[in-house]
């Protein structure tokens, strides 16, 4: 009898092990979702880029439009700003780049401004953003924050209008460039030998929602 209560006792304990395995591995959240990932090659190095398209997707899929369609290459890092020479109450450092057809090209028009409000994002360092004149005006110029930026972000007083900017995704790699290119030799925030923009390539295959 003392040997059969031991042997149940076991199975028992066995079954209690497993069950509470399988709920463990229920209770596991699934992977991350993938991110598109681009590399944007430039004379001066490359810049890896993570987007946050679950978060800004249709800031994501108007850069991805772009990309696609090779807008960006042979263009440029035009412009630096350093919070330290900055005049503006609210400085801030960032690098921005255009098509060839300068910051103000209309390229395939505006877009809805995604306020970080909305999306979460903020302008940390490292977080690539649109720029804009007037909300909903964005269009294919976009600049990368060199250092944490909370006046772009909504209700932030870089931009009178207090909407700040539409920021939608990171540097994953390369952020030594954007610092390099940050620091070159500029006049009136225009950098005197701008950084060419050799290519722009979409690296890592994610779920077509740009495109359904």
């Amino acid at each position: 009898m003392a040997t059969l209560i031991r042997r149940t006792g076991a199975v028992l304990l066995s079954l209690t092990l497993l069950i509470g395995a399988t709920a463990a591995v229920a209770q596991t959240p699934p992977p991350p979702n993938p991110i598109p990932m681009v590399v944007i090659r430039t004379s001066h190095g490359d810049i890896g880029l993570g987007l946050n398209i679950y978060q800004a997707p249709v800031t994501v899929c108007n850069f991805l439009r772009y990309v696609e369609a090779g807008h960006y290459v042979g263009g440029r890092f035009f412009r630096t700003v350093v919070a330290r020479t900055n005049d503006n109450p609210n400085p801030i450092d960032v690098i921005q780049a255009a098509t060839p057809a300068g910051s103000d090209d209309a390229g395939f028009g505006p877009i809805p401004l995604e306020r970080t409000r909305d999306t979460g994002l903020t302008h940390r360092g490292g977080t690539i953003s649109m720029a804009r004149d007037a909300p909903d005006s964005a269009t294919s110029s976009f600049f990368i924050v060199v250092d944490d930026a909370p006046a772009l972000d909504f209700g932030g007083a870089r931009n009178p209008d207090g909407q700040g900017f539409a920021a939608f995704g990171f540097v994953a790699g390369g952020m030594a460039v954007v610092r390099a290119i940050q620091a070159l030799p500029a006049k009136d925030e225009v950098i005197d030998t701008p950084v060419m923009i050799l290519d722009v390539e979409l690296t890592t295959p994610f779920p077509n929602l740009c495109h359904p």
